[in-house]
């Protein structure tokens, strides 16, 4: 690909917006507040755009003009709660579809299946010491 000034100002604009945007912007820096850790999740967007023109001119150097410009949108949208070594997720918004309804209740659904697991081995261990004596 030849080297041009827009492909200049693409990069440099790319570059800004990597700046501003990590992992960390997504998932935030864990809080802990009392026995509670809260962990902020955010819905990040962005976008770019550039061009440019070669201007026509008389004298033996070509006259370039153009531009580039890009946003970011970072909105809240979660937090990960972590109480009592139980993990849940609390949205701030409504729910938009079932699909998220569905991905919200992920940590719940782990924490009672591990619930579910361990009280079945303290059943097993208690029956078979009941049984043994």
């Amino acid at each position: 690909m030849k080297e041009t000034p827009v492909n200049k100002i693409m990069e440099s604009t790319l570059e800004r917006l990597r700046d501003m945007v990590d992992v960390s912007t997504v998932i935030g820096e864990p809080m802990v507040t009392g026995g509670v850790t809260l962990i902020p999740v955010s819905k990040v967007s962005y976008g770019f755009g550039s061009g440019g023109t070669d201007l026509p001119s008389k004298q033996p150097n070509e006259l370039f003009g153009g531009g580039g410009g890009g946003g970011v949108t970072i909105a809240p949208i979660a937090f990960i709660v972590i109480e009592n070594g139980k993990c849940r997720m609390m949205q701030i918004n409504n729910y938009t579809s079932s699909a998220d309804r569905a991905i919200a209740m992920i940590p719940e659904l782990v924490d009672k299946v591990t619930e579910l697991l361990k009280s079945d081995k303290k059943d097993e261990n208690t029956s078979s010491e009941t049984s043994a004596e």
